[in-house]
């Protein structure tokens, strides 16, 4: 067993410290109340919208930008909104390079597979490549190590990094919607034929879609039979 995997089954049965208020908790998780915090919905708010995420205002099954959207992915699953005090847990990760995050992460995205959004056996987890840039800046990956510590959650096989990036692109956080899904457009590659395999595209946070959806449009070209979102979070 790798390593790396024998830290996080360890890290699984130790006592921890919740990384939103520092209480003790056992495992890689948080504390109760800081879980049930970030996963509460807003008052009124319903059900997600299940090829998007976000929550469609009303009584809407569907959010009114997926019934008029075209998306690869058949449907998404997050977490939690990406909203405070949720925001701090990606933070942590991306910023602050705390990598005891990600199984903590990876185990509340299992909670809300579990809670009605199951995947097929023969699942393949593909994370979303990081830029150049990213690399050179953090030396990893936040979404290859999620789908890492949510292979091990969901008891899959690792994750497979299937994808590779045509080209570089400005940083997301700094572009509009539209300059999103135009600098996303054709930005994947698959680099191995899937012959019908169902895939989930893992990323750390959503917020247009954009790149979700270039990756979804590679790994369908590639011969993927269906391609699922899994993220850590939701913008609204």
């Amino acid at each position: 067993m790798p390593l790396r995997d024998m830290g996080r089954r360890l890290l699984s049965r130790v006592g921890c410290e919740c990384p939103l208020c520092g209480a003790r908790v056992a495992g890689a998780r948080l504390c109760a109340g800081c879980q049930a915090d970030i996963l509460a919905a807003p008052p009124g708010a319903g059900p997600r919208c299940p090829r998007c995420a976000l929550r469609p205002a009303g009584a809407a099954l569907h959010c009114a930008a997926c019934m008029a959207q075209s998306w690869a992915f058949c449907r998404s699953v997050a977490a939690f909104d990406y909203v405070p005090p949720a925001d701090a847990l990606i933070l942590m990760l991306k910023t602050r390079l705390r990598l005891n995050t990600a199984p903590v992460l990876a185990r509340l995205m299992a909670q809300a597979l579990r809670a009605g959004a199951s995947l097929p056996s023969d699942i393949l987890l593909v994370p979303i490549p990081a830029s150049r840039a990213s690399l050179l800046q953090r030396g990893m990956n936040p979404a290859a190590e999620i789908a890492r510590s949510l292979a091990a959650e969901l008891g899959v096989p690792g994750p497979r990094h299937l994808l590779r990036r045509r080209r570089e692109s400005p940083r997301q956080a700094t572009l509009g919607r539209r300059a999103r899904q135009r600098g996303a457009a054709g930005l994947f590659l698959c680099v191995e034929p899937l012959h019908g395999r169902h895939v989930a595209v893992v990323d750390d946070v959503m917020t247009t879609g954009s790149t979700v959806n270039a990756a979804a449009a590679a790994l369908l070209e590639a011969g993927a039979a269906s391609v699922t979102a899994l993220v850590a979070a939701r913008r609204p």
